[in-house]
């Protein structure tokens, strides 16, 4: 067993050196510059939008020479508010040349908290389709040091500018900002899954090693079409000259999504790759096996957000048999971290999953470190201060590498607690997860360290507990909370039924409690609660909120 895994590569730029990542759709737009970079599926009754690189690298000089002309410089945060397609694709990648940082955050979070969040950044411009701005003026004082706004689409009774009206066609003297590494390239916000979302600041170096990551990991090749559910790794797309083929679905509520838009975006623009959250590829599983669909074209599915169950990899190898399958790990702060293939888990990892081992995550990437310490919710001064995990035990986890983020916006309390300076000058990120690593060097994942219950008995893991569960044929999902003071916690088992489930939940409380009395980690579970649709994350739609359960968990007991 052990608790530190991972080594150096070049991967990475020094602080000092000239970044601009915006240079990477200049780089693809000069390799294939006929190549569709942004497809806009039909839908609607509107046929699909096609927009090639070399097309999109002049709208993006466009915009950016007509942001500077209106006052945007290196430097100044502008929130951006617009639906995924070429428009979104141009701005970012304008603002990233002139040295601005884009603000990106969930809309799906609510209301409150996206102004709240928002109100944070004290932003300077605001870039959005007329939504955004109508939620801009109802939220008036969360935009009070705005001086540039900027409306995609018709701008109504609301002060400010069009995208077309800045729109600069004579921009070829247009010199982008010269930015270094370390530079500021954007603020991107966590879904605040467990707890207040907080803006992260990515750097153009963080950036450009997320790229090569994943160019060198996934062996993307020239001709490469993503079917592209998530906006922000679509980004990404541009960068790789790959294709980024934008499907009918709401992509700030992906386990919404229609599978039949779904497959007629993948089989008509040919798309090869595949990013989706689990809520989203369970959901396209269920109805290709029901249908008998097979997906022939796709060479590659990544998904991310949650673990992913073994019966959807199962499902997902069956409906797409042609595909490599991948689960890597990481978070908003530091993205990759390790990766691990379908093929691995169904065949070496998933049996002790479903035994109560955690999720296997698979070994760290090419230069990034991975240790786990003792579990601790002070902040730890340097790294010299890291008190290591004995091997094999289940710790804290913390990451070390060229994509690790150094800090939150205006945050420097939640920075003390989640970031560890480094011996080398960088820092470790506290990842909030709990896990362990094995004799292999595969690191295993067993939930949130907020996550954790408290009994007076000992410490309950929530992924462990709640895999032993999943085998049962009556249980779509399980979540395991506290309910009571930390130190005594009673713990709860909560239960989303299966569709295909009897209506008998006393014969299902009694079979989850026999499989709970198997196990020694779980044979303490003696209250099972039975919800009919577990709050998740706004963004993945797949990562379970334990905070809201946990509270509806206790007025049941109460009741």
């Amino acid at each position: 067993m052990k608790s530190v895994i991972g080594r150096e590569t070049s991967i990475g730029q020094r602080g000092d050196e000239r970044v601009n990542i915006a240079s990477r759709l200049a780089d693809s737009a000069a390799t294939y510059p006929n190549k569709p970079a942004v497809i806009l599926a039909a839908r609607g009754g509107r046929a699909a939008r096609v927009v090639t690189f070399a097309e999109l690298d002049r709208e993006a000089t466009a915009y950016a020479a007509g942001l500077r002309r209106i006052g945007l410089q290196a430097g100044m945060r502008v929130i951006v508010m617009v639906k995924p397609g070429p428009e979104f694709f141009a701005l970012t990648f304008a603002l990233f040349r002139v040295g601005a940082i884009p603000v990106l955050i969930d809309p799906g979070m609510g209301r409150k908290n996206l102004a709240q969040c928002l109100a944070g950044v004290r932003a300077r411009a605001f870039i959005g389709i007329p939504l955004a701005h109508v939620f801009r003026l109802m939220h008036a004082t969360a935009f009070r040091d705005l001086r540039v706004k900027v409306t995609v689409g018709r701008r109504l009774f609301w002060a400010g500018v069009t995208l077309a009206d800045i729109r600069d066609a004579d921009c070829q003297s247009f010199i982008p900002a010269d930015t270094r590494a370390t530079d500021p390239a954007a603020i991107l916000f966590t879904s605040g899954s467990t707890g207040p979302a907080k803006g992260v600041i990515y750097e153009h170096g963080m950036f450009a090693a997320q790229v090569d990551y994943l160019a060198r990991h996934y062996q993307y090749a020239p001709e490469e079409t993503d079917l592209a559910t998530f906006p922000l790794f679509a980004l990404f797309d541009a960068a790789l000259g790959m294709t980024a083929v934008i499907p009918d679905m709401d992509a700030s509520r992906p386990g919404t999504a229609d599978p039949r838009k779904i497959l007629d975006a993948i089989e008509t623009h040919e798309c090869t790759h595949m990013f989706g959250s689990p809520a989203l590829l369970t959901n396209l599983a269920r109805h290709c096996v029901a249908n008998n669909v097979r997906i022939s074209g796709l060479r590659r599915i990544i998904t991310c957000g949650a673990p992913a169950p073994a019966r959807l990899l199962r499902s997902l190898t069956e409906c797409a048999p042609n595909a490599s399958i991948h689960t890597p790990y990481g978070a908003t702060e530091c993205l990759p971290i390790t990766d691990i293939s379908a093929d691995e888990i169904l065949r070496d990892t998933a049996k002790k999953t479903a035994n109560g081992g955690g999720v296997c995550v698979g070994r760290p990437l090419p230069g990034m470190a991975v240790r786990v310490i003792d579990i601790s919710d002070e902040p730890i001064r340097d790294e010299s201060a890291m008190p290591l995990a004995r091997p094999g035990a289940i710790g804290e986890i913390v990451a070390h590498g060229p994509t690790t983020t150094r800090e939150y916006f205006d945050a420097p309390v939640a920075t003390q607690r989640a970031k560890i300076p480094a011996s080398d000058g960088g820092v470790w990120h506290r990842m909030g997860d709990v896990g362990w690593i094995d004799d292999n060097g595969r690191v295993w994942f067993c939930g949130r360290k907020a996550h954790r219950v408290q009994t007076a008995d000992g410490v309950m893991f929530s992924v462990p507990c709640e895999q032993v569960f999943l085998s049962h044929p009556g249980v779509a999902r399980v979540a395991l909370v506290g309910v009571g003071p930390i130190g005594a916690q009673r713990p709860v088992l909560c239960v989303e039924v299966a569709k295909s489930a009897s209506g008998d939940r006393g014969a299902l409380t009694r079979e989850l409690l026999a499989i709970a009395a198997k196990f020694e980690h779980t044979r303490v579970i003696r209250d099972v609660l039975y919800h009919p649709s577990f709050p998740v994350d706004v963004r993945h739609n797949a990562k379970i909120r334990r905070e809201d359960l946990a509270i509806w968990a206790a007025g049941k007991l109460r009741a």
